[in-house]
């Protein structure tokens, strides 16, 4: 039997684009531009924006584009090649001191962007005959690294320690055992049992890799991210961070031991065949991890904000009975085309608030994703508790 041959490729894309919007899938473009106290104009309109990851409010600090500014004007934008070509500079060289001094290491590696970061690090620390450890709500791009790394990838259950352990001796005599998880979770707001898998490592003669991507400068006594509050610190672990988030810039990093950083220098994919970060972004990141550093109260007015939010919602039972203590907080709805309703909603009431469905977050768990920041005022949030249980009352009345 013969199999038909797509021959228009206008015909199946259209195909496609039907049906993500038959299932409530398909995303469109839209222009946002980022206004001061966490307010944004999204094609034309005032929300505030409840979306961003800018948790501390740093992307638009005036101390940062100054930095980004003084080096643009001395040395231009690109970097004009890979690192180990020549794109890597005095700033490049500065953050990356500045991060390891920041984490407590040894050394640091920048990389263009935080999914650089998971990708390269992962693919490059095992290969065929391996085995990687990853949990099942891990990130894309640890999950990418996974598939490009050509190692067994084992997926356990979320947070599952027992079954880690059960995995970690079964495959007791592979070369190398990565296991890898995020730190914070991206799409739930919770933190991953780093002190227990960390032990399992060093009693299975593992490595641990944390993405740090949501921790950073949001929690920790030092911001340094989940391990530092989970008090995990071991030779075993690989750090992996983001610029892009909480530092208010754009690009990845590395932290561990000497050895770990020149590896990764020397074999990482997306470090050796990439073109380097712009300078002028180095020195806005290294502006911004000073800031973090001395000004302790941008984390402090951050965990006010996640309170203030939580409460409310907590007693009517939208989320979780858990302690606050990350910015990202999920309302579960259950149905894309329900969420995208309800955020349309929340747009008509001035607030800008994502909705996330699948491929993002498993199939049935769509949800609104608010994302907090220092920046916030007391004000917006109760106008977005009061807004979200208002929605979604709404709605429950009219289904």
């Amino acid at each position: 039997m013969s199999v038909p041959v797509e021959t228009d490729a206008a015909d199946w894309l259209l195909r496609e684009l039907a049906q993500l919007d038959d299932d409530g899938l398909r995303r469109h473009r839209r222009t946002v531009k980022h206004l001061p106290q966490g307010e944004c104009e999204v094609d034309g309109r005032r929300l505030v924006n409840f979306a961003s990851n800018d948790y501390l409010g740093l992307a638009g600090d005036e101390r940062l584009r100054e930095a980004a500014m003084r080096v643009i004007k001395s040395v231009g934008v690109g970097a004009g090649a890979s690192p180990l070509i020549t794109g890597r500079t005095e700033w490049h060289e500065r953050l990356e001191q500045k991060i390891a001094e920041f984490e407590g290491d040894a050394a640091a590696l920048l990389f263009p962007s935080g999914y650089a970061a998971n990708v390269g690090t992962v693919s490059t620390l095992v290969g065929r005959e391996d085995v990687i450890f990853s949990d099942e709500l891990n990130h894309a791009s640890l999950i990418d690294g996974c598939r490009l790394s050509r190692a067994d990838v084992c997926v356990y259950p979320h947070a599952d320690v027992e079954f880690v352990a059960e995995q970690l001796h079964k495959h007791r005599h592979a070369p190398r055992r990565l296991i890898v998880t995020d730190g914070v979770f991206s799409m739930d707001g919770d933190i991953a049992p780093l002190w227990e898998l960390a032990h399992l490592a060093e009693q299975h003669d593992a490595m641990l890799l944390v993405d740090e991507a949501h921790g950073t400068g949001v929690i920790g006594d030092e911001c340094r991210g989940a391990c530092e509050a989970c008090g995990v610190d071991s030779p075993r672990l690989v750090r992996v961070g983001t610029l892009s988030k909480a530092v208010g810039a754009v690009g990845g990093f590395v932290s561990g031991s000497q050895e770990l950083v020149d590896y990764l220098w020397n074999r990482a994919r997306t470090n050796v065949f990439s073109t380097s970060l712009p300078a002028a972004i180095c020195a806005a990141a290294f502006e911004a991890f000073t800031i973090i550093q001395q000004e302790p109260s941008r984390r402090a007015a951050l965990q006010t904000r996640i309170a203030q939010l939580r409460e409310p919602l907590r007693r009517v039972g939208l989320v979780p009975e858990t302690e606050p203590r990350t910015p990202i907080i999920p309302v579960i709805i259950g149905e894309p085309a329900q969420t995208v309703e309800i955020a349309k909603s929340l747009e008509r009431e001035g607030l800008l608030v994502a909705a996330i469905r699948p491929p993002t977050v498993p199939v049935g768990t769509s949800r609104l994703r608010i994302s907090l920041s220092a920046t916030h005022t007391s004000k917006s949030i109760d106008q977005l508790a009061r807004a979200i249980q208002k929605v979604i009352a709404s709605t429950s009345t009219t289904r």
